[in-house]
This record gives C-alpha cells, structure tokens and sequence, in this order.
C-alpha cells in the first residue's frame, strides 16, 4: 500500500513540473513528462480516468487534449463524425497537429484517446493513456525542434468499438489528398503495462486486414506490409536504449508470421493505404494465452491469472482459467494496480517510447525521404 502512495505522489509531482515554463532548458526529459500527463489522463481521483468511446468523460478527454496542444502553440485541426454503433448514431472527434520539416514528406503518430472495460474496473491506463500521454509529451517536444521532416500527430476517437477515428481520418484523407506526402505511420496503443515492448509490421497476408480496406473502399492492390518503418523503430530503439532495452520482434507462431500483427488498432486504414506501419505495444507473446500465442495475455504475474503454469507457459488448467494474464480492459488496467504488480514499469516504459520515437523524430539516419 505505502509502495502505491509513494508512486502516485511521484506522478503527482510528475504533473505539477509538466506545467512549469522550463521548456527552454535542454535538459527537460520529455519521457517523464509524459508520465506526469498519464496521470492527468488515467488517475480516477487526480485525472479523467475511465473514457468509454461515446460517453462525456471521452468528450472531456478531447477537450482535455485541445488545451494540452494549443497550450503548446498549435493550431489544432478538430474533426467532428459520427459512426453507428448498436442501433445508436454516436459522435466523436479527432485531434491533429503538424509540425513541417525540411523534407515535405511527413509521418504520422497516432494515438487512440478513448478506453473501454470501465464495467471490469478498467481506468484505462494502459490502453491507451500510456499511448496518448507519450503522443502528447512528443507533440510537445517537437513544437520546440527543427525536424528532417514533418511530423502529423493524430489522436483518434472511438478506437475502442470500431477503429471509428483513424478509419475515418483515412478515409477523408484519402479524398482530399492528405496521405499524399505521408510515408509513414506509427502507432502507440498499450505502449506500456505488458512484460515487454514490442514493435510491429503489418500482416504479410492480406485477408488479415480485408474487412477494414474494403470498408475504405481499398483492396489488396492498395496494402501495403512494407517492414521499413518497424526496422527503423527497433533501430531506433537500439541507439536510445541499447541491445537489452530495445523493442523485441515477435518470434513466428500460427497465424503470424515474425513482427507481424493484425488489423486490430488504429494503423488498419494505414496499411489499408499502402502506408508502412510500426505499431508498438506492451504485452508477452511468450504465452500461450486463451487463444495461443496471440499476444493477448499480456504479463506472468500470478495476480493476473487463476493459476500460471510458469513451464508450460499458459494456465495451469485451461478448462476453469478466467484471468489469462490480461490487463487491458480489466481491473488491473489503472494505475494503482499496475505499480502495485508492477512497481515502476509503467513509468520506465512510457518514458522510454517518448524518447526513442523523439529520437526516431529528429534525426535524418532512420528514415529515407527520397
């Protein structure tokens, strides 16, 4: 219990320092801010806390970001749409920024806002406000920084129940030329929480991504599962953190070939577009979870399982296990808990993903703009 206090007090410091004027001083580590706007995003006492997809609190998360990024000096573009869920019209919003650069060629960072499991407990700490906040402290970064080439930031809506914002962002880019000059995407969902961070490319097979190109009106002529991005992130990686901190390339297993991944979060419409994709996200693949070795159980930790058979990798008896190792969309997935399991993870993971992708960011030696 003191363990937990000790932490949230830290974010809390976290918070108050984020909003200090010190921005001109070298020295700011923007990966601990970002765990300071985690809090702001995540924490039920202290910030927003749980952001169902079509409810007020996802409303006041993105008034919440509109602040954050006009306070850091941009002009926000505010896309308003609706999508039908359930019977029901529902309405959202994304949020975009860009910063130009030397080379008009550009590439985007996505981040989804909205959360979901709040009847499980769920605050959404992992998914997605690990992911928004450490957008938010780059966006904030780069305002600051000359850059080889622009850098677009789009924080989606209503991931949750549909992928609703980032399908319709592509779709809308795609009739006014907006993804024209785009040559990259990367996308930060559940960037921290799980056992190891991992780095992804789109699926080799195209049926993996099917159903979400032809609601865009796309085909498999238009895909594109390009690994460039997602060597240029591991790449990046290295340089920040080094051969034992670096983001990890799944192995092969059935269904997915090695550092490829589905068409479940916001980078779908990318490749869609025929767009490179790296998607980042903190889970274990090492598990044989509910359904194998999918990467949805995302830690060991006995607190998240009935019963973890640590030989043979999955539960000790597959026929009654009701936890599987998961923390997105459970109670484990809030703040409290997560140090509670994992002291100090959270933190160190978020904290790292800002400064490898800012480093990914500002430099010209990862990505070719010819």
């Amino acid at each position: 219990m003191k363990q937990g206090i000790f932490a949230l007090t830290a974010l809390s410091v976290a918070v108050a320092l984020s909003g200090c004027n010190s921005d001109d001083d070298a020295a700011v580590d923007f990966g601990q801010k970002a765990t300071g706007y985690l809090l702001e995003v995540a924490h039920e006492a202290e910030g927003i806390g749980a952001r169902e997809a079509g409810t007020a609190k996802e409303t006041e998360t993105g008034d919440w970001i509109y602040d954050k990024l006009t306070g850091f000096g941009y002009n926000v573009e505010v896309q308003s749409f609706s999508y039908e869920k359930g019977g029901k019209t529902l309405n959202s919003r994304n949020f975009i920024v860009e910063k130009a650069g030397k080379v008009d060629k550009t590439i985007v960072l996505a981040a989804h806002y909205d959360s979901t499991g709040a009847d499980h407990g769920s605050l959404g700490a992992t998914d997605n406000g690990a992911g928004l906040a450490a957008a938010i402290a780059i966006a904030e970064k780069i305002q600051q920084t000359d850059l080889p080439f622009n850098v677009r930031i789009l924080l989606p809506g209503a991931e949750e129940n549909g992928l609703n914002g980032s399908l319709h962002y592509v779709q809308d880019a795609l009739k006014n030329g907006k993804l024209d000059n785009v040559i990259g995407m990367i996308n930060y969902d559940t960037v921290g929480g799980g056992d190891i961070v991992y780095v992804h490319a789109a699926h080799s097979d195209y049926a993996e991504y099917q159903s979400k190109c032809e609601k865009l009106g796309l085909t498999g002529a238009n895909y594109s599962y390009q690994p460039s991005l997602r060597d240029a992130m591991l790449q990046s990686s290295i340089d920040v953190k080094g051969e034992d901190g670096k983001y990890v390339v799944h192995p092969a297993f059935p269904g997915y070939p090695e550092g490829e991944t589905g068409s479940w979060s916001d980078h779908a419409g990318f490749a869609c577009a025929g767009i490179p994709i790296a998607y980042v996200e903190a889970t274990n693949f090492n598990i044989n979870g509910e359904w194998g070795f999918d990467g949805y159980s995302q830690t060991t930790n006995p607190a998240a399982w009935d019963c973890y058979d640590a030989e043979q990798k999955t539960a000790c008896d597959r026929e009654t296990e009701t936890k599987w190792g998961k923390i997105w969309h459970t109670e484990f997935d809030r703040l409290d808990k997560l140090e509670t399991l994992f002291p100090g993870r959270v933190n160190q993971q978020v904290s790292d993903n800002v400064n490898i992708v800012l480093n990914l960011l500002t430099s010209d030696k990862y990505i070719n703009v010819n």
